[in-house]
């Protein structure tokens, strides 16, 4: 019997082999938030009937269903991989990094088509049992990951789903040990790519990566769900670079509006060998929209700048993640 509040709550994810067929969940994330959602479509008839006060509930129909919501997670040593090639797109293999326990996967901008999950939630009644939720077809349809002055690297993923499912059996939650990324193993690195050098000054950074989608797919013959959504516009990766004014790097890319190679990564604790703990973000090309330095009192000047993920038309955006998962 499980504690009668949020204490007593799960989340388990499983890769779908095809889109809105359920999977049983076999990895369980520790998140911090989640909305997650059956949204209905209901039409109710106002056919006229002498006498009738008010509307029949037999001529209530329910037309159309799926699901909305968003998960809110530290990012940790392990478990991360489902939900970041369900982001990025690539069907990732980890590669393990010479005989060690360090496992690489490298997430490299792609289609997210055929990349669905199963989302089971566990959601404890007062009483300590706890009910089942299961959303199948669940697309992530965009991801923020952000980390400022102490604190850790927190993501936000963006579900849309094809329906809910409370029949099913709630799988048994078992969590590895894990450990979140945070400020104090935080770099940034810019300059030409695969040769970024080290940016100080850094305070805060967040990515927003969106993969926009098609979710309207709702036809005659679907028993009122959609099929999977389909792209419908280019990628778009916008983020922030929060920073005190030490340096004019930053400055001088956004007077010039010049193209920079920018990296953000954690290296945590070394696993074995020469291999660490690592989540790294590359995006080959960023330009600066925004945020030139400006004095507004006594303190410190701490410009904020803004920036867009372009292509530089030969290498794509990617995320690397060094862990002890053998597999996602």
């Amino acid at each position: 019997m499980a504690i009668g509040s949020g204490l007593g709550a799960q989340l388990g994810i499983a890769a779908e082999s095809s889109y809105g067929t359920f999977v049983a969940p076999a990895k369980f994330i520790e998140f911090t938030k989640e909305s997650l959602a059956l949204k209905k479509t209901t039409a109710q008839s106002a056919g006229i009937a002498a006498g009738r006060l008010l509307a029949l509930s037999s001529r209530r129909v329910l037309t159309r269903k799926e699901v909305q919501g968003s998960i809110d997670l530290e990012v940790t040593n392990k478990s991360m991989g489902l939900l970041l090639q369900a982001l990025m797109g690539t069907s990732v293999t980890p590669v393990q990094q010479g005989a060690t326990a360090a496992y690489l996967q490298t997430h490299t901008l792609a289609s997210v088509a055929g990349k669905s999950l199963t989302i089971q939630k566990g959601v404890p009644l007062t009483t300590g049992v706890v009910t089942d939720k299961t959303f199948t077809g669940c697309k992530v349809t965009g991801g923020e990951f952000s980390c400022e002055v102490g604190g850790m690297l927190t993501a936000t993923y963006e579900i849309d789903g094809k329906d809910c499912d409370e029949s099913q059996t709630l799988a048994a939650a078992s969590y590895a040990n894990m450990s979140p990324f945070h400020f104090g193993q935080m770099a940034v690195k810019a300059g030409t790519y695969s040769s970024e050098t080290a940016l100080d000054g850094i305070r805060k950074v967040s990515v927003k990566i969106e993969r926009p989608q098609d979710v309207e797919r709702f036809y005659a013959g679907q028993a009122g769900l959609k099929k999977e959504p389909i792209e419908n516009d280019q990628v778009k990766i916008t983020g922030t670079l929060e920073t005190d004014y030490v340096a004019t790097t930053l400055d001088d890319l956004h007077t010039s509006d010049a193209a920079t190679s920018l990296v953000w990564e954690f290296v945590g604790p070394n696993i074995e060998s020469t291999h660490f703990e690592t989540f790294r973000v590359t995006l080959p090309a960023v330009k600066l929209d925004e945020g030139p330095p400006v004095v507004d009192g006594f303190g410190v000047v701490k410009p904020t700048f803004n920036f867009t993920g372009l292509y530089d038309g030969t290498n794509q955006p990617k995320i690397e993640y060094i862990s002890t998962d053998i597999a996602l």
